[in-house]
């Protein structure tokens, strides 16, 4: 646990979706500004809208790996490998903790979407979600990339 893992937790218990947390977490970090994070990643949450999919929290790592180390060039393969290379680790090492990437495989659910009316934030919420702690895993882990090689190579 570090300390992105802890802000991304309390982000979430404020009522942000579990990829506005993450993304959040980072904003100051890699130059964005929080309104804009808020807008960007709040499509995401739930698996992208409540269908379920990829999990919001993985897909905040993806967009700040982006973001702090993605690239722009379109015809580099080179550079689209490494940063491909970089989206499959992160993924991996997730997964390694959770098992999966997917939102309903992480909450137990059956495929496909889910009302796209989002569940309250009680105690009984928090008791049966594991989302907290996912939360907490993806800023962990994106975190431990920025701190290893992105701020290395700002400073």
């Amino acid at each position: 646990m570090n300390i992105y893992s802890e802000k991304a937790k309390e982000y979430f218990r404020e009522g942000y979706n579990c990829s506005q947390s993450v993304l959040l977490t980072f904003s100051k970090e890699i130059g964005l500004d929080d309104d804009i994070a808020l807008k960007l990643a709040s499509s995401f949450g739930a698996g992208m809208g409540r269908l379920r999919e990829v999990c919001g929290a993985v897909t905040a790592m993806f967009m700040i790996a982006g973001l702090s180390s993605g690239y722009t060039g379109a015809g580099d393969a080179r550079v689209k490998t490494q940063h491909y290379q970089l989206i499959q680790e992160l993924a991996g090492k997730f997964k390694e903790k959770n098992g999966s990437i997917v939102c309903g495989e992480l909450l137990g659910l059956k495929p496909g979407p889910d009302s796209p009316i989002p569940e309250s934030r009680t105690k009984e919420y928090y008791k049966k979600r594991p989302c907290v702690e996912l939360v907490g895993d993806a800023a962990e882990i994106i975190g431990e990339y920025y701190e290893s090689v992105v701020k290395k190579t700002t400073e």
